[in-house]
């Protein structure tokens, strides 16, 4: 009963009424489509809730302010917690390509996360000042250590298990239904808010955001995972670069499609690197309300409800019209953004701009995410597919480290100048991203 009530209900979240689809998958895989679409969607809900209840640019800032650690070691959890699960991808590629079955690193890593953030909880309740900021610093070490392992894997598993055409909208539930939960901690967050907020309450919640790794483990060890290889892994394109971790960078030379990707990509970055700006410049201009918190995680998750089951089923069309859609609206929003607070005395100190705002750039983000995410996967396979991912993100990750301290220290002197900088490179992103080739087939 259950089984049927499930196929039922993927039949008509994909419109799929007649014969399955099971383009780019085998034929073993796709007896069991339905089974991994819904375990996959599970375990990725139960991550995004854990991340939003552990953002570095909310909730561990917040956390860390309360036990008095140096604005200093503050500073550096952002780029580390983004670019740290980038950066080690390319070396794990060796070992994982020869894995036939990849989902239990991606268990493993997952397991790994929910200590790192448990063990934050811990440290916020036990210990203050500079100990507390680089043991907290520490676990964010550890913690994206071992995102990049459920990283470079969790793209791999799910081209081998979800059919083309079926990605995208996987991906757009899974953020609308995140969204739904992360609204109700938003607005629980917001009604504690209107008493005096203990660390208790803080370390509390980075507890149970840890237990959200946890259950994503389970569910994710669930998944029906095939080793065999799908046939268009036969191709030439699709054999392993040399051995050694610099020969896979040949990859951006030889291969002009994934090359432009990474440019794009890298041109994508403003929709990320702006958002703790917008809460920066709330703070400034219309103080630091307790209630901020609440209300920037509410209007962030009212955004994935939205807009990510038209992003999910665009990207399933075209991955990389997402891309360039979703960042124009960043840039656009970041222009404006910076007209406002230059000329504008009044609208700058209107608090309602700012919730807005994020809610606006939320919806472009989450575009921006679920398009390239999209584009990667169908772009390639199998190992060749591991491999793209491990090389864009590390290339991406150091980018992200160069240009968040250049943008640390731009911030110094105007943080709508950053804003209005990260959303000019945003409009060539849009451009790059229209250019590339489509790697949706329906055919």
């Amino acid at each position: 009963m259950a089984k049927h009530l499930l196929q039922k209900l993927y039949g008509f979240l994909n419109n799929e009424h007649g014969e399955r689809v099971c383009k780019g998958i085998t034929d073993d895989a796709c007896d069991h489509v339905t089974r991994n679409y819904f375990l996959i969607l599970l375990s990725s809900t139960f991550t995004k809730l854990g991340d939003t209840l552990s953002n570095p640019k909310t909730v561990l800032t917040w956390l860390m302010t309360y036990v008095n650690a140096p604005v200093s070691i503050i500073s550096l959890i952002v780029p580390i917690r983004e670019s740290g699960s980038m950066l080690p991808q390319i070396a794990l590629t060796k070992y994982i390509s020869k894995k036939p079955i990849r989902k239990w690193i991606w268990v493993i890593g997952s397991c790994l996360q929910f200590c790192a953030i448990a063990s934050i909880g811990f440290i916020a309740l036990y210990f203050k000042g500079a100990v507390a900021g680089w043991l907290i610093l520490l676990a964010v070490v550890l913690f994206s250590l071992s995102r990049s392992m459920c990283s470079v894997t969790s793209k791999d598993v799910l081209g081998k298990s979800i059919p083309k055409t079926r990605r995208g909208k996987l991906k757009g539930y899974t953020v609308s239904v995140s969204g739904v939960l992360v609204l109700l901690a938003g607005l629980f967050i917001l009604y504690k808010s209107k008493t005096d907020v203990s660390i208790e309450f803080y370390s509390y919640l980075v507890f149970f955001a840890s237990i959200m790794w946890l259950l994503a483990a389970i569910a994710y060890s669930r998944i029906k995972e095939f080793p065999q290889t799908i046939s268009e892994e036969k191709d030439k394109q699709d054999e392993e670069p040399p051995e050694g971790l610099l020969s896979k960078f040949k990859l951006l030379k030889e291969n002009k499609q994934f090359r432009n990707f990474v440019i794009a990509r890298s041109l994508l970055l403003c929709s990320a690197l702006t958002a703790p700006y917008y809460v920066v410049l709330a703070q400034n201009n219309v103080g630091k309300k307790s209630y901020l918190l609440g209300l920037f995680i509410i209007v962030n998750g009212i955004a994935s409800i939205i807009s990510a089951p038209f992003w999910g089923k665009f990207s399933d069309k075209s991955s990389k019209n997402v891309m360039a859609l979703a960042v124009l609206i960043a840039s656009i929003l970041g222009i404006i953004a910076y007209f406002i607070i230059s000329f504008s005395t009044d609208l700058k100190s209107t608090i309602w701009i700012y919730p807005t705002a994020f809610f606006i750039l939320g919806i472009a983000h989450g575009g921006v995410r679920l398009g390239r995410k999209t584009y990667i996967v169908d772009m390639a396979t199998g190992n060749e597919r591991t491999n793209y991912v491990a090389v864009s993100n590390t290339i991406i990750g150091l980018i992200l480290l160069v240009t968040g301290g250049l943008s640390a220290l731009v911030s110094l002197i105007s943080v709508e100048g950053v804003i209005l900088v990260l959303s000019l490179f945003g409009v060539l992103g849009a451009y790059k991203s229209y250019k590339l080739p489509n790697v949706e087939k329906t055919d």
